[in-house]
């Protein structure tokens, strides 16, 4: 076994461990300080697999961005961020919930015969053109997105805007 693949492991069992850590306990600011640590595991991972990009990206928008978003968020909104009030975490009940799907899933994926290990390649053009495009004349042959490409982005465009509405719902005054 190699020094890369030692190191793999070890990254790869202090992000399942962060990330347990992260579901389990109870106050919120010591939720996204683990999450925080997730993030900087996965840059690592990131960088062992030769992708300096994605773990400079992972680095400076999750581990350092989202990171202090989610802390301004919590200080902005909580009256008392270090109080019982602001306890998150999981049940026992939901942690076997979710350790029986992940158990399911596995077997799952394990017992499939057939695994198709042929990945197409796509042109980030040709995706980008079915996607978001309402000319036929740009999308892909054999692929009917003429009328239906667009709406893709209206529909992300609709979720965000779903998201944002229920985000000022919880956060508005009086609602107490």
């Amino acid at each position: 076994m190699s020094l890369e693949d030692l190191a793999f492991l070890a990254l790869a069992a202090v992000a399942v461990v962060t990330a347990l850590l992260a579901l389990l306990v109870r106050e919120l600011v010591h939720t996204i300080m683990w999450v925080a640590v997730f993030f900087v595991t996965l840059a690592g991972i990131y960088f062992l697999l030769a992708a300096p990009f994605l773990g400079v990206l992972q680095l400076g928008v999750y581990a350092g961005a989202v990171t202090i978003l989610l802390l301004f968020g919590v200080m902005v909104t909580r009256k008392r961020i270090f109080s019982r009030e602001a306890a998150t975490g999981i049940g026992p009940a939901r942690l076997a919930l979710a350790l029986g799907i992940v158990v399911l899933v596995t077997t799952g994926a394990a017992s499939a015969s057939t695994v198709d290990s042929s990945l197409a390649v796509h042109a980030p053009v040709a995706l980008a053109n079915y996607l978001f495009s309402t000319d036929a004349a740009n999308c892909p042959t054999g692929s009917s997105c003429g009328a239906t490409g667009g709406g893709w982005l209206i529909l992300l465009g609709l979720t965000m805007l779903a998201a944002l509405s229920g985000s000022i719902y919880l956060v508005r005054e009086g609602r107490e």
